[in-house]
């Protein structure tokens, strides 16, 4: 067996061997973990010992390694370090995948299996994470359509491979938008704009092989770009041009792809017997219903653009005092609030950015981690899939707990945002394995690399997701680290985020990238006191994109979701010179796949738990409470999907909470 992907990788703590896996490995290597797979799968349904829980549900529990192996690999390059013959792959790979997992759920005989443990659940003996695996177990079964008959189980798989095909290209065409769009930059061009953002333009350029600075459709260039440059006429250019990813005609656009999948959703939802794909997504999740979702987000609607009103009226101003008589349009915005932000606060983004260094800041995840969890870190020299990796081995006590690996620049290959994967979960059934968790972003390189506040939070977002990956303690793969309720995933990662923010943390590692200084009380105070500052715009984008996912998934299936869309956002009356966060052609956390589909409200829903959940930090010994800290992973970072997240919560904090501490958090309360 000379395929990598199918070898025991006999590496450290069982990395993959990235230096010996080539492009070509891939397509043989699926096929061969496929049929491992279905043979370890026939021989769980065709079992005839009477069904129990060892030998059906633990059975399925059981990895198959090659299938983990060659998942793990491929998806985690093809996300962050695509190229032409990956997206080939990609391509064929995902209508292969679909079919394959829905062939196990369609299969009646392991569903007979299934069911018949479930039936006498009662007289097994179960602990609460077996009886939950089970449970969960049969839940993914019936609603992946299990117990549809004839013409109906049919269709079911028709969709769900169509659906596999629809996300694949949804995402390659953002990518392929993402990645083809630049606007090179005069010298002229660049000024005004602070050293940082003239040095990522440059660097840009040099990885576009143009001899000058670009500005690219990566966040971190062109949300810095619209922020600094005066010249509002490449403003404009540059923001339409991010605005229109996904919507540009031709083979890369994906308005049809985002109406076929609308439909599609509608249509596999009714087979399954629900009204709604809102109503068959929430039934699994913390919030439940559509209405529950709505009452939420109209209840931070309200005074969010409210603020974003005000604001809108003092930016107008500003621009008029340009000698701009024009309406405030959304290319205008960002100028216009960093000079607001400069006036009122005195906080330039160019005198904090130098204390905002990517290692530094590396380093403060990593410290809080190990005051409130235990937890060490020490550099990995191993081979990665880009020069751009690097790794950590993480110990408690002396005691490995897990693999941590961080890819964190901006790159043609990369899809855009920022994400967190296991590409091994921790597990102990059938045998004990420790995870290999990654954080994936898209900050601008430089020497050093240095971080605006949001990467600085993004940053610290992600590897909240990490801890709660690598803290997690359960038997089982499925319940294991984020398999939570899509929102309650969110909350370690918002959670962590407020760590950033401790003026101690940030008085011991932000530190000045030339002169190694701490950052000065005064910025650290100026820096603190804006944390709320423009946040009627943040929480408005976010909430226009919420509702127009959820009222996409609430309903009938829109022909033409563009519409829809304009419908939604003209009904909430929308700021005019505000867009959603994500407009629908490139709204690759509903249309890449399931995942946030009548699901980004999530991270609303976490926000309120966070908000809370630090002020029970708050209330106790400070932000490092050992005591609170303990709770937070005994009840949340350890337990994964073992227990509903209701009762996880309740268990960390005493009761559920409420909408205030959000509207609070985000400055948005009434005085």
């Amino acid at each position: 067996m000379t395929n990598p992907l199918l070898k025991d990788w006999d590496t450290p703590f069982g990395i993959a061997p990235f230096a010996e896996i080539g492009d070509e490995d891939f397509a043989p290597a699926l096929d061969a973990a496929l049929a491992e797979h279905n043979a370890q799968i026939a021989g769980i349904a065709g079992n005839t010992a009477p069904a129990t829980f060892a030998n059906v549900i633990e059975a399925l529990e059981t990895p198959c390694q090659p299938m983990e192996q060659v998942l793990s690999v491929f998806f985690s390059v093809a996300g962050a370090d695509s190229n032409p013959k990956r997206e080939e792959l990609q391509r064929a790979f995902s209508p292969k995948l679909a079919a394959h997992f829905s062939a196990i759920t369609a299969n009646k005989a392991l569903f007979t299996r299934v069911e018949s443990v479930w039936q006498q659940r009662d007289a097994l003996d179960l602990n609460d994470e077996q009886n939950r695996v089970l449970m969960l177990t049969r839940r993914g079964f019936v609603r992946g359509g299990a117990a549809l008959e004839g013409a109906e189980d049919t269709r079911m798989q028709e969709i769900k491979g169509r659906l596999a095909t629809l996300g694949t290209s949804f995402t390659q065409n953002l990518l392929a938008d993402e990645r083809e769009w630049f606007m090179e930059l005069e010298e002229g061009d660049l000024e005004g704009l602070p050293g940082f953002v003239v040095d990522a333009a440059r660097a840009a350029g040099k990885e576009k092989g143009k001899d000058g600075p670009v500005v690219t459709l990566s966040r971190s260039i062109i949300t810095p770009f619209l922020q600094f440059s005066p010249r509002r006429d490449l403003r404009e250019k540059a923001f339409n041009a991010w605005a229109a990813r996904g919507a540009n005609g031709g083979e890369t656009d994906n308005r049809a792809i985002a109406a076929e999948i609308l439909t599609l959703r509608e249509e596999r939802a009714k087979l399954l017997g629900y009204e709604t794909f809102a109503d068959y997504k929430l039934e699994t999740e913390m919030a439940k219903t559509p209405e529950a979702v709505k009452s939420l987000l109209m209840d931070v609607w309200g005074p969010a653009k409210a603020r974003a009103e005000e604001d809108a009226k003092v930016l107008t101003a500003m621009m008029r005092a340009d000698g701009i008589n024009g309406d405030l349009e959304p290319w205008d915005w960002r100028y216009y609030a960093d000079k607001r932000r400069v006036a009122e606060h005195d906080l330039d983004e160019a005198e904090l950015k130098p204390y905002l260094q990517l290692d530094r800041m590396i380093e403060a995840s990593f410290a809080c981690a190990n005051r409130l969890f235990g937890l060490e870190f020490a550099p990995l020299d191993v081979p990665l899939y880009h020069e751009d990796c690097r790794a950590w081995e993480v110990t408690r006590n002396g005691e490995h707990v897990a693999v941590f690996i961080g890819d964190y620049f901006a790159r043609g290959s990369k899809r855009s945002g920022a994400w967190c994967s296991a590409m091994r979960a921790q597990a102990k059934v059938p045998a004990v394995q420790a995870p290999v968790v990654i954080n994936v972003c898209n900050f601008a390189k430089g020497e050093p690399a240095l971080l605006s506040w949001d990467d600085a939070r993004t940053l610290f977002h992600e590897f909240g997701h990490a801890l709660h990956q690598m803290l997690s303690d359960v038997s089982y793969e499925s319940i294991s680290g984020t398999s939570v309720a899509r929102d309650f995933v969110e909350l370690p990662s918002q959670l962590y985020e407020h760590w950033l923010e401790v003026p101690e943390v940030l008085a011991e590692f932000a530190t000045h990238a030339e002169t190694g200084a701490a950052m000065p009380e005064d910025l650290l105070k100026k820096v603190l006191g804006a944390a709320t500052f423009d946040m009627g715009f943040q929480t408005v984008e976010y909430v226009a994109s919420a509702l127009v996912d959820l009222a996409f998934h609430e309903g009938a299936a829109p022909a033409d979701p563009m519409a829809k869309q304009a419908e939604v956002l003209a009904e909430i009356g929308l700021p005019k010179a505000i867009i959603m966060r994500h407009a629908t052609p490139h709204f690759a956390h509903v249309f890449a796949g399931d995942g946030y589909s009548s699901g980004y409200y999530s991270y609303m829903w976490s926000e309120v738990m966070d908000a809370d959940a630090f002020a029970a930090f708050e209330e106790a010994g400070g932000a490092f409470d050992p005591e609170r800290a303990k709770a937070l992973e005994d009840n949340i970072l350890s337990t994964g999907g073992s227990k509903d997240p209701a009762e996880l919560y309740t268990a960390f904090r005493g009761r559920l909470p409420g909408v205030d501490a959000l509207l609070k958090g985000r400055g948005l309360a009434a005085e």
